[in-house]
């Protein structure tokens, strides 16, 4: 099958993210990389438990912090565990595109979905100058990243456009052509970031996020040389023949 279609038999919470929680050690990742301190005001997008928050403000001491999802059961667990804990932040249940943003400073958003991403873009042009909104994997579409720590991507407000997908795909990894070692250096970057501790098929995930990250870079025409990587070619032949997972429709493209 085509690497479309495997995604497709994927539940569409686990594609989406939805049900993806960021480890607290990425939190702290985040936190740290987008320097939040006691001058923000901090809200989680998407933020299904408390933890976010919880970390926001025991330890970076911000001034607020808002988490916002549209599960009712997540929220309303995320609330009672803040309140047991005695932390003062604010959990909100409601579609993100409603959502008041108008006094954040710092926005994790982690969604993949093209058009809720297209509708917060919209919605961004709101926001006061200097937020920073950090991203996982890539950056606000058609931007350009002020700050990279892969996969942690900030972009601030007012956003920097694009010439094109090539200088923003460079821009993001930070060199002038992408080859094996860097789509795999990255790849595991990401799947170490979004993994649990105990996750069991982190190998298996950076191959296919090796794959991609290369195949991208080939079709944008960044990728480094004009010959196939040995290491890319074996990696599609086992996709292939051990997971029936075809990659090599994309070359032909």
């Amino acid at each position: 099958m085509k690497i479309e279609e495997y995604l497709e038999t994927l539940p569409e919470n686990v594609l989406s993210g939805e049900d993806v929680q960021l480890s607290e050690k990425s939190l702290r990742e985040i936190f740290k990389f987008v320097d939040l301190d006691e001058n923000d005001i901090f809200y989680h997008l998407g933020c299904g438990n408390e933890k976010g928050i919880e970390i926001a403000i025991n330890e970076f001491k911000v001034k607020k912090a808002v988490g916002i999802d549209n599960n009712s059961k997540k929220i309303q667990n995320a609330k009672e565990n803040l309140n047991q804990k005695k932390i003062p932040g604010d959990l909100i249940c409601e579609d993100i595109q409603k959502s008041d943003l108008s006094d954040a400073s710092v926005i994790l958003f982690w969604f993949t979905d093209e058009n809720t991403i297209n509708e917060m873009l919209e919605k961004f042009e709101n926001l006061k100058s200097e937020t920073r909104i950090i991203t996982i994997w890539g950056p606000l579409a058609d931007y350009l990243p002020d700050k990279v720590n892969f996969p942690y991507i900030i972009n601030k407000f007012p956003f920097k456009k694009a010439q094109n997908m090539q200088e923003q795909l460079l821009a993001i990894f930070g060199v002038k052509c992408i080859d094996f070692v860097t789509a795999w250096e990255f790849a595991e970057r990401y799947t170490k970031a979004i993994g649990a501790p105990e996750i069991k098929n982190d190998r298996f995930l950076t191959i296919i996020q090796t794959l991609v990250i290369w195949i991208n870079a080939k079709q944008l025409g960044v990728a480094c040389g004009e010959e196939i990587p040995e290491s890319i070619q074996t990696y599609i032949k086992i996709m292939k023949n051990n997971f029936d997972i075809d990659f090599e429709y994309l070359l032909k493209e």
